[in-house]
């Protein structure tokens, strides 16, 4: 190690490449996802976008692949964007795929 820019934890030495403690192929998969959803979304309306967010968040919750923290953190994400109607609308969905 010749400066503090080159040094490498030896905890991270080999292994997964980590970015701020997020394994980067984790990462680098999600933000695809979130692509591919934004494309597919593209040009639809807010009916629609509904009805697909719901279909496959109870399709994941069913499956085991979608858990009750997934759903506090999209709930969280989300959220903030909305206006009181919508945000209570979600919370109310939210609390229904949790019973799933």
């Amino acid at each position: 190690m010749n400066d503090f820019k080159n040094y490498i934890p030896p905890e991270n030495n080999g292994g997964t490449p980590k970015e701020n403690g997020q394994d980067k192929t984790q990462l680098n998969s999600t933000v695809d996802f979130a692509n591919a959803i934004a494309k597919a979304m593209n040009g639809k309306s807010q009916g629609q976008l509904w009805q697909t967010i719901l279909s496959e968040a109870e399709r994941g919750k069913r499956e085991g692949r979608l858990s009750n923290s997934d759903l506090d953190n999209f709930y969280n994400s989300i959220s903030p964007m909305l206006d009181g109607f919508r945000r209570k609308k979600l919370k109310e969905v939210i609390s229904k795929l949790k019973q799933i």
